[in-house]
């Protein structure tokens, strides 16, 4: 029987908190270090992210789950993409792309006006993927991520 390599977006179910957590966990540690943010979120993806109108999305391939991303609801049609990752053995599968489009999508149809995205700039892939996207850098304000040092944003 053939193998399907179709990638799936799916939204978040209870089943997929653990895969939240590891795919993050997997990218940050790898650049960076884990901060007390990065804990809340990772460890209640419900409360933190869900239960606050925000959406996860998991993307599968061959059935696993190999990447995840989320919308974090700010209020007033404003939304954070955060949490996005990419687990490496398929990364070059535009798994980023589908699933940032995917994203950019949910939040046009959540009546969102804006989403808004902060990343380090020694992650240039991950730029690339965003100005593709059609993100665009603009001023970078405090966050709560010592790691953040820029600030991308998309009218919807």
């Amino acid at each position: 029987m053939p193998q399907t390599t179709a990638v799936a977006i799916l939204d978040f179910e209870p089943r997929h908190a653990a895969k939240f957590r590891e795919l993050n966990e997997e990218w940050i540690t790898r650049y960076f270090v884990m901060e007390e943010a990065d804990h809340k979120s990772l460890g209640d993806p419900q409360g933190y992210i869900l239960d606050k109108g925000g959406y996860i999305l998991m993307a599968e391939y061959n059935q696993e789950v190999v990447g995840t991303c989320a919308l974090i609801n700010e209020g007033n049609g404003v939304y954070e993409l955060a949490k996005m990752a990419v687990t490496p053995k398929v990364q070059g599968l535009k798994i980023g792309k589908l699933l940032g489009e995917a994203a950019i999508q949910k939040a046009r149809e959540a009546g969102a006006v804006k989403v808004y995205l902060v990343s380090n700039r020694k992650l240039e892939t991950a730029l690339n993927l965003y100005k593709r996207l059609g993100f665009a850098e603009v001023p970078m304000p405090p966050s709560i991520y010592e790691r953040a040092d820029i600030k991308m944003e998309i009218e919807l």
